[in-house]
């Protein structure tokens, strides 16, 4: 592991006296010596106490009740009524986003400087489902795309190399995209398929491209059945088998039964330690422990689509979860491309832009095809 330190700072703190400047130094993910982050002191305050529990649990998956009590806060924190609430908080609240705004300024507002960039090269476009293309909903089954954003995302495809990368399964996102002009990475990127017809750039790829944790499909499937055994007695508690992962989600469990449904999750992996737990909105997930995730993913296809070692290559994700960090993490490492968040509240991100919903990402995919019908027109 990298060494990396993070020390408070004693600069003028850009929040006031309720906030907290810590700068963080010799971290890979950044290319400057030192970077700094502000933060609500109390929330800064809390992630200091989680990181100790963290810390100190030393049990066999590294799955104890500190590490469950992260998730749920983590969890809550991110739920609707406490989105609405906290908008109403303090102007400290206020000032952070504000902050946050120009650290992560809107990839609308920053639209012509990204094109800038992106000028004579090639885009690559990828897309995250569930909070990017659809709204996030309380029943996943319902999902649903709307039929604009199915059209400007074949659009987009018709334009440039495009690929949904998902921890859904690909036939679930197919179903709901309807779509075979594109990429599917399914499964955090354990299932891989090309486009089904010829696209305009003349590639006819058929079906199956790669699947690096197949051997783990039996497993899956059998703690898929246990799982919905042993959540039963929750109500509202749904496991979703995304054929080389699976999801639990929390969304239709009240707040109250979060951390018993955690447990549950939690007991389970004791007997099977070649796969590992990870967060996402309302969802706890269980992948095989191989090195495998939406940045492999997405180097993955770069190198299929042969821009492995490209200069005149411009990758642009956009998501909205904590898995869409490993494809901006990627990017910002190969000081390359672009990494959009979709988010409405503040949050520590490797990406370089934001959008807000998934209306703003329509708008932003628009505009790229504005953009790329008016550059040919020029030439």
């Amino acid at each position: 592991m990298t060494n990396q330190n993070v020390i408070v700072s004693d600069r003028n703190p850009i929040l006031g006296s309720k906030t907290i400047t810590v700068s963080v130094s010799n971290s890979p993910l950044f290319s400057s010596p030192s970077t700094y982050f502000t933060f609500p002191r109390r929330k800064f305050l809390e992630l200091l106490e989680a990181a100790d529990k963290n810390n100190n649990n030393n049990n066999k998956n590294n799955l104890g009740a500190g590490k469950i009590a992260s998730w749920v806060d983590s969890m809550r924190d991110s739920s609707p009524t406490r989105l609405r609430s906290s908008s109403r908080d303090s102007d400290s609240d206020n000032d952070e986003k504000t902050s946050w705004i120009v650290r992560f300024p809107s990839a609308l507002n920053m639209f012509d400087k990204i094109m800038n960039a992106a000028k004579g090269k090639q885009i690559v476009m990828f897309l995250d489902y569930d909070g990017t293309l659809s709204p996030i909903v309380e029943d996943p089954d319902k999902a649903y795309i709307t039929h604009e954003m199915r059209e400007v995302v074949k659009d987009v495809a018709l334009n440039f190399p495009t690929a949904i990368v998902t921890g859904r399964s690909i036939d679930k996102v197919r179903a709901f995209v309807k779509l075979n002009e594109i990429y599917y990475a399914g499964s955090h990127g354990m299932d891989i398929e090309g486009p089904t017809n010829e696209n305009s750039y003349g590639e006819s790829n058929q079906g199956v491209l790669f699947q690096p944790a197949r051997e783990f499909v039996p497993m899956i499937e059998k703690v898929v059945k246990i799982l919905e055994e042993k959540t039963k007695c929750i109500p509202g508690a749904m496991v979703e088998n995304n054929k080389f992962c699976l999801s639990v989600h929390f969304r239709r469990v009240d707040e109250k039964r979060w951390a018993a449904l955690a447990e549950q999750v939690k007991s389970v992996l004791v007997d099977y330690p070649k796969l590992k737990l990870t967060q996402g909105r309302k969802v706890l997930e269980i992948r095989p422990t191989i090195k495998w995730d939406k940045g492999q993913a997405l180097n993955f296809l770069l190198r299929s689509l042969g821009f492995e070692n490209s200069e005149n290559v411009v990758p642009v994700y956009i998501g909205d979860d904590r898995t869409d960090e490993d494809a901006f993490e990627v990017l910002r490492e190969k000081g390359q491309g672009f990494g959009i968040l979709v988010s409405k509240v503040p949050k520590e991100t490797n990406a370089s832009y934001s959008l807000q919903d998934p209306s703003q990402v329509n708008e932003f995919l628009k505009r790229l095809v504005e953009w790329k019908r008016k550059t040919v027109g020029e030439e």
